[in-house]
């Protein structure tokens, strides 16, 4: 579908957004196994705790540790990783202030569970700080709290396009407020990394007004936050049931009801006036969807993205199928 190419070859995280419903999940989770193909190594982080990671991929519950969930052709590993605002918190304040058992006690009497759900932006700034002390680790191990388990690539599986904007700015708002310390400084770094070509943002829909609306609104948003937003990936695609003159037919409700009686007989149905007349006003029906879709199409298409599309799973998801979704994106060359 995509009529765009694009180069994100510097892009190291991959930032999945999209309206509830639409699918991200899957998505995010597809795109980690396409870029793991061939021997890479990849985060896929979630951040609202619904624990989407462990259910697509089948595996235990993450918790605040580093976990690999998969493994991919050619040799490549997806770690998922469930970031937990109070877990993240209790090790910045043991990174920085060297708090130690002082911050189990802060854990004790309530001040954690306050910082993270009441301050104004704490808990946003938290949980991407994680994602970014993953994603600045190097082989080498030079980092300051690195660990060997450096990634080639991450996959975030971000909150809702209703909530992207300030989820992705409110380190710049927190790096203003707080002018000096360690707190800037972090904030500062991780506004660079969010601005900068090494980091995307694909926004996840299906072709349907209102998630299409909400995805045109957050282009504009995440494009005016000085953002790179990366492709569209329509979801949950299902191709037209008739071609583009039986369409036109059943559109004007001209379908010919004894040829489709007559195949009907051939096929072995017992054709009855309730069921051919329920068969037309489903194509009908069929051909008005058909004509909705490709006019949200038409609107994506004006933001001059790439789009990809994936198609509707009859059985739902599991791991084998978040594969074959990843093969897609592939070979309509996403990753290229």
């Amino acid at each position: 579908m995509s009529t765009v190419t694009t180069d994100w070859s510097r892009a190291r995280l991959h930032i999945v957004t999209g309206k509830g419903g639409t699918g991200k999940t899957t998505v995010a989770a597809a795109l980690a196994v396409a870029l793991a193909t061939g021997g890479r190594r990849v985060l896929l982080g979630e951040v609202e705790g619904r624990q989407g990671i462990s259910q697509t991929f089948d595996v235990p519950p993450l918790g605040t540790e580093e976990t690999r969930v998969a493994k991919t052709v050619g040799g490549g590993e997806i770690v998922g990783l469930s970031v937990d605002a109070k877990a993240a918190l209790l090790e910045y304040l043991q990174l920085f202030y060297k708090l130690g058992r002082a911050g189990k006690l802060l854990e004790k009497f309530g001040a954690i569970d306050f910082a993270t759900t009441i301050a104004p932006g704490v808990r946003d700034v938290l949980l991407i700080g994680k994602i970014y002390e993953a994603g600045r680790r190097r082989k080498d191990g030079k980092h300051r709290g690195a660990s060997p388990a450096a990634y080639d690539a991450i996959v975030l599986d971000a909150p809702p396009t209703g909530r992207i904007g300030r989820f992705l700015s409110v380190n710049a708002e927190v790096a203003d407020l707080a002018r000096v310390g360690p707190i800037h400084s972090q904030a500062g770094s991780i506004t660079t990394m969010l601005e900068s070509d090494q980091t995307v943002v694909h926004l996840v829909t299906l072709l349907e007004e209102m998630p299409v609306q909400e995805t045109v609104e957050a282009i504009h948003e995440l494009r005016d936050k000085g953002l790179h937003v990366g492709a569209v990936v329509v979801n949950m695609l299902r191709p037209p049931y008739l071609d583009d003159a039986a369409l036109e037919q059943a559109r004007a409700g001209r379908l010919h009801k004894p040829s489709i009686s007559t195949q009907l007989k051939e096929a072995g149905v017992v054709v009855t006036p309730g069921l051919l007349d329920g068969l037309l006003d489903e194509a009908q029906d069929h051909a008005l969807r058909v004509d909705l879709e490709r006019e949200q199409l038409a609107i994506l298409q004006a933001t001059d993205l790439p789009i990809y599309s994936l198609p509707a799973l009859a059985d739902g998801v599991d791991s084998g199928e978040v594969r074959e979704l990843a093969d897609a994106l592939i070979e309509q060359g996403m990753l290229r």
